[in-house]
This record gives structure tokens, sequence and C-alpha cells, in this order.
């Protein structure tokens, strides 16, 4: 983790959350240029989200979806009662709009965006209000809530990580039988195959 000293007052304070070095260095250069915005710290990896709030109290923390040791969605969920949030993602899936607002995210667009559109972004979130990419917004209504229920959805999500059924039935507090119950009625819902197939399609559309 890397520190700087806080701006002075009237000063957004922000947190920036990327696995990627460079990128994070370059994303922070960038918006140190915005008038009113100063990049007080960052992480390389979401389980550190948390820990960072805590300490440096950002006004606004700037997530990636993909880092290791937790994914930026979750993080979100850790830190959305303690300062606002934007998600930064590369991967359009449509599913994760959804569960970004659901975690208590304002602020949601593509790794594409330029410096200027951030900052934008970030200042409209301190503000009270939301920013949301504009394609990726089509795209999650075009695609509907997610037809897992949440039993289903961790079935899957632990089944991709490569656990078995009994690891998943400890893991879950269910029979092994229950749990295959769930893993059937996720492939019919998702029109898979097999068990491989759904969790791909439920990773593509961002549902996992």
């Amino acid at each position: 983790m890397t520190t700087r000293v806080p701006a002075p007052g009237g000063t957004t304070r922000v947190l920036l959350a990327d696995d990627e070095h460079l990128v994070r260095g370059a994303i922070a250069a960038l918006l140190d240029l915005e008038a009113g915005i100063e990049v007080i710290a960052q992480v390389g990896r979401g389980d550190e989200v948390l820990a960072a709030v805590v300490e440096h109290r950002p006004d606004v923390a700037v997530l990636d979806i993909e880092m290791p040791g937790m994914d930026g969605l979750s993080a979100a969920e850790q830190i959305s009662s303690l300062c606002k949030i934007v998600i930064l993602t590369s991967l359009g899936r449509p599913g994760y709009l959804r569960r970004a607002m659901a975690a208590g995210v304002s602020g949601f667009l593509g790794k594409d965006a330029s410096a200027e559109e951030l900052a934008m972004a970030i200042r409209k979130v301190q503000s009270g209000g939301r920013y949301l990419d504009a394609e990726l917004a089509a795209a999650a209504m075009a695609a509907g809530d997610s037809p897992l229920t949440d039993r289903e959805r961790d079935a899957l999500r632990l089944a991709g990580d490569g656990a078995t059924i009994a690891r998943i039935a400890a893991e879950l507090h269910l029979t092994e039988g229950t749990v295959r119950n769930y893993l059937s009625s996720a492939m019919t819902k998702l029109n898979a195959q097999n068990r491989l197939e759904a969790i791909r399609t439920a990773q593509r559309m961002g549902w996992l």
C-alpha cells in the first residue's frame, strides 16, 4: 500500500484499488491533475480495501472489479457505509452492474473511460449523484435479472472454484443431494448441457 499526505479541506479524497500497478499509477497521476481531486491511498488487492478505507477515510473509493484476494464488488459491499464507490471494469458483463447497484455502488464505468470522465464520475458520486456507463447500463437492462437463486449461485460459484460436491455441501451446510439439485436447477435455468457450461454462462453474464 502507498499513501500520501491528505489534501486540504474542500478536496475530494480518493482511494484507488487495482491490482495492475502501472494502470493504478497512471490513473492516480491523471486524477491528481484534476482540480479538487487527490489520490490519498492505493492498494493492489481487494482484501486490502476495507482496512485502507478505515485508515485513510477517503470520500470516494475507485475499485477495479477483478482483483486478487477479493473482487471489487465484494469489497464494495464491505465499505458502502463508509464512503462513495466508483467501479471500474474492463469486463462488460451485464450482471455486474446490477450487482454493483445492490452493493451500494454509485458510479460504474469502463476502464477505457478518459481521466476526465472518471473525474466527472468521482465528482458526481461525491455530490450524492450516480454515474453509469450508458452502454453497460443498456446491456444490463437487456439482459434482465439473474434467474439463479442465492443458493444456486453459491453452488455454481464453488463448483467453478473446483470444489467437489462434498466440499460444496460442507461449506453451504447442505446435503450432497441438495447441492446436486441446486446445480441441476441452475443448469436448466441457464439452458446448459453440463455444469461447466452453466458456470461459463453465469460468469459471462456477470451473475457469479
